[in-house]
């Protein structure tokens, strides 16, 4: 009795120097964040740069954006974490198994935003789910939304752009995970899979809870930090050097006169250019803001962020291992028509 009580002693300690330690992180992380700006404006001004300068501009951004993406980065990583931590691959297949078309793929859709896939995870994820019995159109709402309206994008989008943008991503994201995943469960592509894939049998579905502690999950949300932050932090400065030179040297006139509103052609180009791209959501929004900041098309804008994320190449490569190519150019062609849509109808709204 004395060691269970010594041990639920320790475990308080533990928890309650973790609550300490985390509300000292995030009063100094709004302090930094707070004086990031100055600093940038700071620092260029001490380098030899002619001030008002293209190069300025440029630097500024670059010095400016940089800590700031990442900070808000870490912050939303570890926060998601501990979201993750309530969700597992067996709870996500068990949740989505013997779902019908049409509801099902809300909420395959829906539970996509949450769970902690990308396309890297498309081909276990795929076969999961075939043997879970998940229909072949709830299963694509969910690789479609997984990686393409994930909550770190957003809340990117969020502290960048504005919740306008965030929630207009999160709509019509959603729209096109759902919509298209319906499509092509109508389709009745089954026969389309590779043979091994259809040859899969269902198993059970563990559905045990491992009862994580409150430390467990702050655990997992510094593991996601550093697992999920150290494998795009290159991306994101790369995403930030090109938004960095766009705010800096491409004419507001020039950028608008190709991704504004106007020109018809914008958003078909847009997705052609998104498509052979390798990029994930955290590193391709730098990139957005510097382009929505030059008076590029909001349409246009978001149809080339879905383009990089959804239908990007490697992902494409990725999933030839449980598809067909026929089956792939299905869902190339449906999910392309949804995000021109989304295109073509936001730039018509707001143009």
């Amino acid at each position: 009795m004395t060691t269970l009580a010594a041990s639920l002693g320790r475990a308080r300690k533990s928890q309650g120097a973790w609550m300490a330690g985390l509300a000292v992180a995030v009063v100094l992380w709004f302090a930094i964040y707070r004086q990031l700006l100055p600093f940038a404006q700071w620092l260029v001004a001490r380098l030899p740069i002619a001030p008002g300068s293209h190069l300025a501009s440029s630097v500024e951004f670059f010095f400016y954006d940089t800590p700031k993406v990442l900070m808000l980065l870490t912050l939303v990583v570890f926060a998601m974490g501990v979201v993750r931590s309530f969700f597992s691959a067996d709870r996500t297949r068990a949740l989505l198994a013997g779902k019908r078309e049409g509801l099902g793929n809300i909420a395959a859709a829906h539970l996509g935003v949450l769970t902690p896939f990308c396309s890297c995870s498309a081909v276990p994820l795929f076969v999961g789910f075939v043997s879970a019995g998940v229909p072949l159109g709830v299963t694509f709402s969910f690789l479609i939304a997984a990686p393409m309206v994930n909550e770190i994008a957003l809340g990117l989008l969020f502290a960048l752009v504005g919740w306008q943008v965030a929630l207009t991503y999160l709509v019509f994201g959603l729209s096109v995970a759902i919509v298209s995943g319906w499509i092509i469960g109508r389709l009745h592509l089954e026969s389309w899979l590779e043979p091994w894939v259809r040859e899969v049998r269902a198993g059970d579905v563990d559905l045990e809870d491992e009862h994580l502690s409150w430390i467990d999950r702050f655990e997992a949300g510094w593991e996601a930090v550093r697992e999920i932050v150290g494998k795009v932090w290159y991306w994101m400065i790369a995403g930030i050097a090109a938004g960095a030179f766009i705010h800096g040297y491409v004419p507001e006139a020039l950028l608008s006169g190709i991704m504004g509103s106007g020109s018809w052609w914008s958003v078909p180009a847009a997705v052609l250019l998104g498509i052979p791209m390798y990029s994930n959501a955290a590193g391709i929004i730098p990139v957005i803001e510097a382009l929505l900041g030059k008076g590029a098309a909001i349409g246009t804008v978001l149809a080339f962020m879905m383009s990089v994320i959804a239908l990007s190449l490697p992902e494409m490569i990725i999933l030839r291992k449980v598809l067909s190519a026929r089956l792939i150019a299905v869902f190339i062609a449906v999910v392309a028509s949804g995000i021109l849509t989304v295109g073509f109808l936001f730039n018509a709204l707001y143009s």
